[in-house]
């Protein structure tokens, strides 16, 4: 062989069935081979595992599916580039002209785009109701042929809690799909209920340190598998080296999200007592609203807070631009502590009553709670909130 050749056709370095790698490689090929062509129909068949293209499967996205699905209590799943690619993919598979989904005020400002602006396009209707609205739900539900309801708990950014449990049994009696972003919770929490697709931004508490995004899709074997081909065929497909990254991420998930939730209701427990704070919200407090259904519903609280200001935004810009140790930036779940301003909060998409109900103020801030020590976050709080006076 030729040196011209062989630059090409490299050597493989194999390894015996006793002799493993401690760390699964990364299969950073798009490409996969097989010895003939009956095999590889077989593989096409279902009949034999195998791979062929990146975009339709590949080992090390394999994985990952497997290990994310396994921790949410489900059979199966799909990872994609981002966790909105997640939420398009499954919109855009699931629904069709005519359709008629029951979403939320309190939902993340992208699912909110796709549900009213580009899904409406193509003739998905949509209701929009809070979330806290337990009646409406069942209402609208009983009232009118629903695809799916699509909703999150706890919501972004006040931290409203769902009745999960509620929604998924009105779902399921009216023959509706529950899809839930459960982002906020993680792949720990609400597992046990009738929840018939999660959603996950793996760009969050699966990586954990803010360098790689992904999303995923998580249910039943027969829901994900009539799902698979459009979202391959959609192509937002995840990259395997980000695969990797997020596996490795998911190996102190735990660790983090435990010490991050446990930081994160000490904060907010000296947030309701600090003089210039009106109102927090955090799922872990009892003045909480709905504190006892997330006791019941959740392990623990979450690494989230948002907090409104006594004052008004020129205020909440001093608090905000004083704090050393927040980074001032979007996303949330990493091992650095992030804040989001009021002037990132307000959602433009929103009628005066649409904004009541959000609960979103011209002073909320939202902090995500990190891996610092958090009497470090406290002083830092502290002396941000030094530069006011309320």
């Amino acid at each position: 062989m030729k040196d011209r050749t062989r630059v090409i056709h490299q050597p493989v370095a194999k390894m015996s069935a006793d002799n493993r790698p401690l760390v699964a490689p990364i299969y950073q090929s798009v490409k996969f081979e097989m010895d003939g062509i009956d095999e590889m129909l077989r593989a096409f068949r279902g009949e034999r595992p195998g791979y062929f293209y990146t975009r339709t499967s590949n080992p090390t996205n394999r994985q990952l599916e497997d290990l994310l699905a396994g921790m949410q209590g489900r059979e199966d799943c799909i990872v994609s580039a981002s966790g909105v690619a997640a939420i398009s993919s499954c919109l855009l598979s699931l629904c069709k002209s005519g359709d008629h989904i029951l979403s939320f005020v309190e939902s993340y400002g992208p699912t909110r785009y796709l549900i009213r602006r580009l899904l409406a396009k193509y003739g998905v209707e949509h209701t929009m109701l809070s979330i806290e609205d337990d009646e409406g739900i069942e209402r609208v539900l009983h009232e009118r042929p629903t695809r799916l309801v699509f909703f999150e708990s706890p919501t972004n950014p006040v931290n409203k809690i769902a009745d999960v449990e509620r929604i998924c049994a009105a779902a399921r009696a009216a023959g509706a799909l529950s899809v839930m972003d459960n982002t906020f919770a993680g792949f720990h929490n609400h597992g046990q209920y009738e929840v018939d697709l999660f959603l996950h931004s793996l760009t969050k508490y699966a990586s954990g340190h803010s360098d790689v995004m992904g999303g995923a899709i998580i249910g039943s074997r027969a829901l994900v598998q009539s799902m698979r081909q459009d979202a391959s065929t959609l192509g937002p497909v995840l990259d395997p080296h980000a695969a990797f990254l997020i596996l490795r991420g998911m190996k102190t998930y735990f660790l983090r999200y435990d010490a991050q939730a446990a930081a994160a209701m000490t904060i907010a427990s000296w947030l309701e007592a600090h003089p210039a704070v009106a109102r927090v919200h955090h799922p872990g407090l009892p003045s909480h609203p709905r504190h006892e259904l997330a006791r019941r519903q959740m392990r623990e609280f979450g690494t989230m807070i948002a907090f409104d200001l006594k004052g008004g935004m020129d205020e909440a810009r001093v608090v905000v631009e004083g704090l050393e140790l927040f980074a001032i930036t979007a996303s949330l779940g990493s091992v650095e502590s992030l804040v989001m301003p009021p002037h990132f909060m307000q959602p433009k998409d929103f009628t005066a009553e649409q904004l009541s109900i959000s609960g979103v103020t011209k002073t909320t801030i939202r902090l995500s709670i990190g891996a610092e020590d958090p009497d470090d976050l406290i002083a830092d709080l502290q002396q941000a909130f030094a530069g006011i006076q309320v």
